[in-house]
């Protein structure tokens, strides 16, 4: 009766969450053009791609847009990219939207950054700037990006941002071309320049479904062993797990397939206009320059968010799902099928979680659980990765040890670059 009843309060609450949905946070994507050419990247195209420029929204279908989404409610905006200032009229476009009451963060490479811009944002200063650091030394910075003299020019648009104390935030993606400065640039953005450092390995196919970027990825034993070098990210994994991993919401009633924020508060849109509910998707999509923001948001995007589970896998029970991350965008982009099991993140995930100690209940249909095909082979792993690895001084762990650790409720993933 108790589960009962925990099922029925939780799905009345879903209900009336989706009831009331509210799109506050948005990621517009000015365009897919870069001047580098990563090799990671899940959405770049060449700058000078003709085809990509004369598909994106105009100046003048931004400020209409803008117009749409903050009269429904809008107050948080993402601008990211491709670059965001490839475009010559982005700062025009990031003007209006300041003028609209808009709470701005700029993901950006930081290589087209001059002293004109920074003082231009110094004026129009956003809520946050986030810099991609893809190495600590030239040759390993341009190995990635592709592209000579990169370097400098990002180590230039970091120093221009500084020098005017702009809300500066530096990341990586750990791969397998840098990964062996990752602790470097950590020391030297929390250190040396004194700002906030992140990073993160969950690397995913291009958005063309182009599995190229998967050449650089981590594997899972990587990923994880990244994990066991920092004291600091093995204390908020585990606080993460004991707020966040529970039993999946279909099993205490709720089918839905979307857990995420996407189409209950948060919306993406592409360079040409076309709204989904986030930017790994683009399945279903909503044409801003065919309709308006509010009958998007409000049937389309509801639609959207309210498809059902058609099948049953090992995701639907899984009681660690918030650690794997795995979501139907991603399945999507790995196996071309939303609802398709990612192993990538299910490996991931369960190596992590027995490597840190977090309680696995087992799940009958996987096989990286107790009991499963796969379980002591990824155990052996487990043992291999601490030896001679000591996680924290005051602290003991071994393949074995699946006790729940004695963490705060408070806390997130060590992810987000």
């Amino acid at each position: 009766m108790k589960i009962q009843n925990y099922g029925d309060w939780s799905l009345d609450l879903h209900q009336r969450v989706v009831a009331q949905r509210v799109p506050v946070s948005a990621s517009i994507e000015i365009t897919q053009r870069c001047n580098l050419k990563c090799t990671h990247c899940y959405n770049s195209l060449a700058l000078s791609d003709k085809e990509a420029r004369s598909s994106e929204l105009t100046y003048d279908e931004h400020c209409r847009i803008l117009d749409e989404i903050t009269a429904a409610g809008c107050l948080w905006l993402l601008y990211t990219g491709g670059e965001i200032f490839a475009r010559k009229d982005f700062l025009d476009i990031y003007t209006y939207a300041k003028q609209k009451g808009l709470i701005i963060s700029l993901f950006t490479n930081g290589t087209l950054i001059t002293p004109k811009v920074a003082d231009y944002l110094v004026r129009w200063r956003p809520f946050s700037i986030e810099i991609t650091l893809y190495g600590r030394t030239r040759e390993t910075y341009e190995r990635v990006t592709g592209i000579p003299g990169s370097y400098e020019r990002c180590m230039q648009g970091i120093k221009l941002l500084m020098e005017r104390s702009l809300p500066l935030k530096l990341k990586t993606m750990a791969i397998t071309i840098n990964k062996h400065e990752i602790w470097e640039m950590k020391r030297f953005v929390e250190e040396d320049l004194g700002l906030e450092f992140k990073f993160d390995a969950m690397i995913n196919p291009r958005i063309d479904c182009s599995k190229s970027p998967l050449n650089v990825r981590l594997t899972p034993e990587e990923v994880v062993a990244l994990d066991l070098q920092d004291p600091k990210r093995v204390t908020e994994w585990r606080k993460f797990a004991k707020r966040f991993n529970a039993p999946a919401p279909s099993a205490v009633g709720c089918s839905d397939l979307y857990q995420c924020g996407g189409g209950i508060s948060a919306f993406a849109i592409d360079p040409s206009g076309k709204t989904s509910i986030c930017v790994l998707s683009h399945g279903d999509t909503w044409d801003l320059r065919q309709g308006n923001f509010h009958d998007g948001w409000k049937r389309f995007l509801l639609k959207v968010r309210k498809k059902k589970i058609t099948r049953h896998t090992k995701c639907v029970d899984c009681k660690i799902k918030a650690m794997c991350g795995a979501c139907p965008a991603f399945g999507e982009l790995e196996n071309g099928e939303p609802e398709a099991p990612v192993d990538f993140l299910c490996r991931v995930a369960h190596l992590r979680a027995y490597a840190l100690g977090i309680p696995v209940p087992p799940s009958k249909d996987c096989e990286y659980c107790k009991g499963g095909s796969k379980y002591k082979d990824l155990m052996q792993v487990v043992g291999s990765l601490h030896q001679g690895k000591p996680i924290a001084a005051s602290e003991e762990l071994s393949a074995n040890n699946l006790q729940e650790p004695a963490v705060s409720d408070q806390g997130s993933p060590p992810r987000g670059a």
